[in-house]
């Protein structure tokens, strides 16, 4: 390890950024150094510059992911190295507001049935019974789960932000996860990978598994695996959960984020929360 890695790892392990914020930061610094093929704390600004260029228009990365890429350079050059960020300038454009396209009730029980064997459905299925967040999915773990009739909720440990939080559980997903445990009796990992059990199950893993249930079922709305996440989110609003609840158990820091749903239920449903 490089010593201006260990000093960028160490601010931002010192500000309390998230382990997958470290990882995206890291990621993006690297790739800068390799494409300029020489560390990054030579560089000038327009170099930089023209790099979130060659991402935009070469590699056709979205705009919210060049951002990420800006973001990370912005820490690097301005927190870590010390540059004035008006003299060493690194621009971000607002990425593109696109309401995601919702899935049917109809649409999710094919997608469901379409998934290709019992591992991939089950985490289909609690993904969208829970509305927890793809890096949540992959790291559950069975002691996460309150089944007790009284609690019946699903513990969420240091979730976006760093936050822990309790996910109510309904009895149709716990059905879905008993199913599964008698399957797969899962020591560690609900959904341990498949080269190695002692890690979790990938996101890009998980992501395939969610296009070939869609290619199979024949859906095809825009959006990943996080369309399950809005869809839980969308049909409880429907039938009448409160946003304030469901600020809760997404794990929204501010309600304004979750209000967006409202316009994503069905015409003819009432705006507002009982």
């Amino acid at each position: 390890m490089t010593p201006l890695r260990q000093r960028m790892l160490d601010a931002l392990t010192l500000r309390g950024m998230a382990y997958r914020t470290q990882e995206a930061y890291v990621d993006a610094v690297a790739r800068l150094a390799r494409h300029y093929g020489c560390g990054p704390d030579k560089l000038t600004a327009e170099q930089v510059q023209q790099y979130l260029l060659h991402l935009l228009r070469e590699r056709h990365l979205s705009r919210s992911s060049v951002n990420q890429y800006g973001c990370a350079f912005r820490f690097l050059y301005g927190t870590v190295l010390g540059h004035d960020g008006r003299a060493f300038q690194i621009p971000l454009a607002p990425a593109p507001q696109r309401l995601p396209e919702i899935l049917s009730r109809e649409e999710l029980a094919r997608l469901f049935a379409a998934a290709c064997h019992d591992k991939s459905r089950t985490f289909l299925m609690v993904a969208h019974g829970t509305g927890l967040r793809l890096s949540e999915m992959c790291h559950l773990r069975a002691e996460h789960i309150d089944s007790h009739a009284d609690r019946m909720c699903i513990r969420v440990e240091q979730g976006k932000g760093a936050k822990d939080r309790y996910v109510p559980l309904a009895p149709d997903v716990l059905e879905v996860l008993r199913n599964w445990w008698h399957i797969a009796r899962p020591p560690g990992w609900l959904f341990a990978g498949g080269q190695d059990p002692t890690q979790p199950t990938g996101r890009k893993t998980a992501q395939r598994w969610f296009y070939a249930a869609c290619a199979h079922a024949g859906i095809t709305k825009r959006g990943g695996i996080h369309s399950l996440r809005h869809a839980y989110a969308t049909h409880l609003l429907e039938v009448g959960y409160d946003l304030y609840s469901l600020q809760a158990w997404l794990g929204h820091n501010h309600v304004s984020t979750t209000t967006r749903y409202l316009h994503l239920m069905r015409p003819g449903v009432p705006d507002g929360a009982r």
